[in-house]
């Protein structure tokens, strides 16, 4: 790859990277905390497609020039969130109390996703306006192959943990949630499925 990476884009990337790390660790972990069987099926699938972001993180890494091992302090920064969630939904299992622990894990899902979601979007946003030629080509075509999942990762994750919640609080609970069943991956899908959950209940 020719052209050089500011510091900031090189960051980005390799963030991202240790981000993707975390949350192949925060799907397992999640996972076991998963009761529900639909929510586990969706979750294994996440978890794969994790994965697989993991590997294409690796690579782009690689391509610009990047050590995917090395310990940047941003890199560090990162790695100690992903273990938080991972301890935190560790302790909500130690409580004993299952369904609990399953929202802890909703919960430790949407906050990666979160993360995940905003890293993706600045991929997408350095390969239109950042970088040129073979350079931006090459995060464009990630994000365009990648940029459904995490949409889908997040909103969806994000209808489980309200209607988990919702359950847990004594009211009607529509499982699986509107966001999986209409296959939502924008912003106002999301919002237009919660306004669907409502209105059944």
């Amino acid at each position: 790859m020719n052209q050089a990476l500011s510091e900031q884009v090189a960051d980005l990337l390799m963030q991202s990277l240790a981000h993707e790390r975390g949350g192949v660790q925060v799907y397992e972990t999640a996972l076991q905390c998963a009761l529900n069987d639909d929510l586990r099926e969706e979750w294994e699938k996440y978890l794969q497609e994790t994965t697989h972001h993991v590997e294409v993180l690796t690579d782009i890494c690689k391509q610009f020039g990047l050590d995917p091992e090395a310990q940047t302090p941003g890199v560090k920064v990162i790695t100690h969130l992903g273990n938080s969630l991972v301890q935190a939904m560790e302790m909500a299992r130690q409580g004993g109390k299952p369904e609990a622990a399953q929202i802890v894990a909703c919960e430790c899902v949407v906050l990666a996703e979160t993360k995940d979601h905003l890293d993706w979007e600045l991929i997408g946003k350095c390969g239109e306006k950042v970088l040129q030629g073979e350079a931006g080509a090459l995060l464009r075509q990630a994000y365009d192959e990648i940029e459904d999942q995490e949409d889908e990762h997040l909103y969806h994750t994000k209808g489980w943990c309200r209607e988990l919640w919702i359950e847990s609080l004594g009211m009607k609970a529509i499982l699986p949630p509107p966001e999986e069943e209409r296959h939502v991956t924008t912003a106002i899908g999301a919002a237009k499925a919660e306004q669907a959950a409502d209105s059944k209940r």
